[in-house]
């Protein structure tokens, strides 16, 4: 079939499997051409792992550090007239270009959540590659069934005590307009955290642990973001704050428990604004991000999903010297955006977008390009005229 972008509000319908696979060849000459990351990770687990930050994360464990990787996450084939999920089609371009550089790969597909794949996990640890040395937690779903208690809790992206009105945009029409977005009840906060937070970070942990396959030494490490004050209602104050809140409390049991078993350590990584299938879904953010992708070219500055993992890996975790923590103990590679005289020029830019000038004032054509790479579109090299093979077997 041929396959072309079908944009449905903030998700892209279709995926092009070529497009795909030449999207993660990208991220691994990138990482590849920064050369070998001394020390790094030998055997690592990436939990989330087929778009966004994970599949970076994963990129960089292998081809900046040779190491073996096992990928978990939950995405669906194709089916008659219907292209897999981008993430399907990235988990394969990134298993055969392992594989052939002769490096171990592997895939679970399915529900992170539930004890049956963290079974079917522990188990591939065991038989394949004996213990792991990291454990990248990078889940991004909507909602959870709770192993527990089979409640199924589902995620909002609402603020927190009071409604919230700000400017946004539809980033497939370019219309900018306002939003209000009503408080989140007590329930939605709760389900927000049961899905967003740490508890299952920490029984991945405990369950590897108590497994004994984690080697000396191993690190774990999450995904936050903080964002400028702009955000924040939405975000830092918002229903998805309160959630990283939770995540930073996992942290700091996770670290203990590593410290006491296997002489590891946890942390969280801060990260940069950036385009990914979970920031393109929340209201106001996909502006502010299209102002600072303007910005931060202009400055020399922008990074991507890519640039920011391995600059993770090569000067934090990694490093002769060790990471940086913050007063918090969180890692910062958000620390390009929130410059001051970035956002500094952010501020002084918000106020005047509109509509009609939203093309010269942001970076909305590199937003729109950003997001169509994440399903496999405007890749250099790609046929997207001919004729396409949407139905690829997992590897």
């Amino acid at each position: 079939m041929i396959i072309k972008p079908k944009v449905r509000g903030f998700v892209c319908v279709t995926a092009h499997p070529g497009g795909c696979a030449a999207h993660v060849d990208e991220w691994i000459s990138y990482v590849k051409s920064r050369g070998s990351i001394p020390h790094g990770p030998r055997k690592a687990l990436v939990i989330g792992a087929s778009t966004g930050y994970g599949l970076a994360s994963r990129i960089s464990a292998a081809f900046g550090s040779g190491a073996a990787t096992l990928g978990i996450f939950f995405e669906r084939p194709s089916e008659d007239g219907r292209t897999a999920t981008p993430g399907w089609y990235n988990s394969i371009g990134f298993t055969k270009a392992a594989r052939a550089a002769g490096l171990y790969a592997k895939n679970v597909n399915g529900d992170a959540f539930s004890d049956e794949i963290k079974a079917q996990a522990l188990e591939t640890i065991r038989n394949d590659i004996g213990q792991v040395d990291l454990v990248v937690y990078s889940l991004a779903s909507p909602r959870r069934t709770h192993p527990r208690t089979g409640a199924v809790h589902k995620s909002v992206l609402k603020p927190v005590g009071s409604a919230y009105t700000n400017k946004t945009v539809d980033t497939d029409k370019g219309i900018v307009s306002s939003v209000t977005i009503e408080p989140a009840n007590e329930q939605e906060i709760a389900d927000t955290v049961a899905v967003m937070g740490g508890e299952d970070w920490e029984m991945w942990m405990n369950t590897l642990a108590d497994a004994g396959l984690l080697a000396p030494g191993a690190q774990s490490v999450a995904y936050s973001y903080i964002g400028p004050a702009v955000t924040w209602a939405i975000y830092k104050n918002g229903t998805i704050g309160l959630a990283k809140n939770d995540l930073e409390r996992a942290a700091k049991n996770i670290d203990s428990l590593l410290r006491a078993r296997v002489g590891g350590k946890a942390f969280i990584s801060v990260n940069k604004g950036l385009v990914t299938q979970a920031s393109s879904a929340i209201p106001v953010v996909p502006l502010y991000i299209s102002i600072l992708f303007k910005i931060m070219k202009a400055r020399g500055l922008h990074e991507g999903c890519i640039e920011q993992m391995q600059r993770l890996f090569a000067t934090q975790m990694y490093a002769a010297a060790g990471p940086r923590f913050d007063e918090a103990g969180r890692i910062r590679l958000d620390d390009l955006e929130l410059r001051p005289e970035v956002q500094a020029s952010v501020a002084r830019i918000w106020p005047d977008v509109t509509t009609e000038n939203l093309a010269t004032l942001t970076d909305i054509a590199g937003y729109r390009s950003e997001f169509l790479k994440l399903f496999g579109f405007g890749m250099a090299g790609i046929d997207y005229a001919a004729e396409a093979e949407p139905h690829v077997a997992m590897l």
